[in-house]
């Protein structure tokens, strides 16, 4: 009997041994990237339901050059600081705006360029920002767009009202609805989504800002950063990057080494 005790102890110190290494293996090698799935083309959720998207592509390639496990976390928007605080995701990876931020996050280069723009129904009376004034405008939630009119006083305050949602694609309900007049969202984003789902909408050619992205990481995490810096910059040199934008949008838009 205490040989038999004695053994099956020795099997269980065993077996936790080794899923303690395995648990600890997995845990190092896993590259969380923290995005927002309504935020097509960069991060969203296809027919099938996986996670698919221009960003989500690049971040999957970074993470096989690192040796690393892929995972992609959905994440509520406006609650990605906590996300990045806690550990619960290595870095921000979806369309994210550097410009307002710079001070805030541990930056990689810019990747692409972005403006911020106004999105309304086709046949609208608005055909510039003056246009509107007296008008309900509608914006995501901590969206870099939220802060690009949070820095322009004198367009907002002429605002009937601004109206904030938890997504782009909420907003983009809103307008369809007739319940907002405008949109002010990342011309990236708006442009595939009109294309992709032939809404009536219309951008505009006047935008509220230009903007920059890049993957964010929490603020001092220099060595997770400079590792996919370096990938980035790889990715760009083999043209790895090219064939991903090309994928997503037609032609290259990325911006690295150019």
């Amino acid at each position: 009997m205490k040989k038999i005790i004695a053994t099956v102890l020795a099997v269980a110190s065993t077996l936790a041994v080794f899923a303690g290494c395995s648990n600890g293996q997995q845990s190092g090698k896993k590259f969380t990237v923290g995005f927002d799935a309504e935020f097509p083309p960069m991060g969203f959720v296809d027919d099938n339901g996986n996670y698919v998207g221009f960003d989500l592509d690049l971040a999957a390639e970074a993470a096989k050059r690192l040796d690393m496990e892929f995972v992609a976390q959905p994440i509520a928007w406006d609650s990605k600081d906590q996300e990045l605080a806690s550990g619960n995701i290595d870095c921000i990876w979806n369309g994210f705006t550097i410009s307002g931020r710079e001070d805030k996050y541990t930056w990689t280069e810019a990747y692409m360029e972005n403006d911020q723009v106004v999105v309304v129904r086709n046949g609208s009376d608005i055909t510039s920002l003056d246009d509107l004034a007296g008008k309900k405008v509608v914006v995501q939630k901590d969206s870099s767009g939220l802060a690009a009119l949070e820095e322009n006083e004198e367009l907002t305050s002429t605002f009937a009202e601004l109206v904030q949602v938890d997504s782009y694609l909420n907003a983009m309900v809103e307008l369809e609805a007739s319940n907002v007049d405008a949109i002010v969202m990342d011309e990236i984003v708006a442009r595939y989504e009109i294309q992709t789902s032939g809404k009536d909408f219309v951008v505009l050619d006047e935008a509220v800002a230009g903007e920059e992205y890049g993957v964010g990481f929490l603020l001092g995490n220099t060595e997770l950063r400079d590792k996919v810096q370096a990938v980035l910059e790889e990715m760009a040199a083999d043209g790895t990057l090219a064939a991903i934008s090309n994928k997503w949008f037609g032609s290259d838009v990325t911006v690295i080494g150019k």
